[in-house]
């Protein structure tokens, strides 16, 4: 598979919108993000463009208003984000992570039991 296009962490905000709401037009993108963030609307519809340009997003004119889609799949995107945090931090590796939430006490009891079911859920369905 291809890889898909970095997208900055303020790109990564705008996309966040696009997938829970598509289509979603440029006002809308806007007016969720000045009530979280404070960026100006000029600076949301660079990020928009961006977006656009890398070929993350496409969109349609629909009379005056722009509506714009996601041409990537969050869970696509968020995999690649994934592989690529653990491949560079440990080396590919999440056990080596799990090991240094564990040694630093950054996982609580709750989501130790979290981890535990889904072991063994997934053993379970590879049985």
């Amino acid at each position: 598979m291809k890889p898909l296009p970095q997208i900055s962490e303020a790109e990564f905000e705008v996309m966040k919108i696009v997938w829970n709401h598509a289509p979603v037009s440029t006002n809308e993108i806007t007016e969720r993000l000045v009530k979280t963030t404070a960026w100006s609307p000029r600076t949301i519809q660079t990020l928009v463009r961006r977006l656009v340009n890398k070929g993350v997003l496409t969109y349609e004119k629909q009379g005056r208003v722009f509506v714009y889609t996601p041409l990537v799949e969050e869970q696509a995107y968020l995999n690649q984000e994934n592989h690529s945090f653990l491949n560079r931090f440990y080396g590919g590796e999440i056990t080596a992570m799990l090991s240094a939430c564990i040694e630093n006490d950054q996982l609580s009891r709750e989501d130790l039991q979290k981890l535990r079911s889904l072991l063994d859920e997934s053993s379970d369905e590879k049985r």
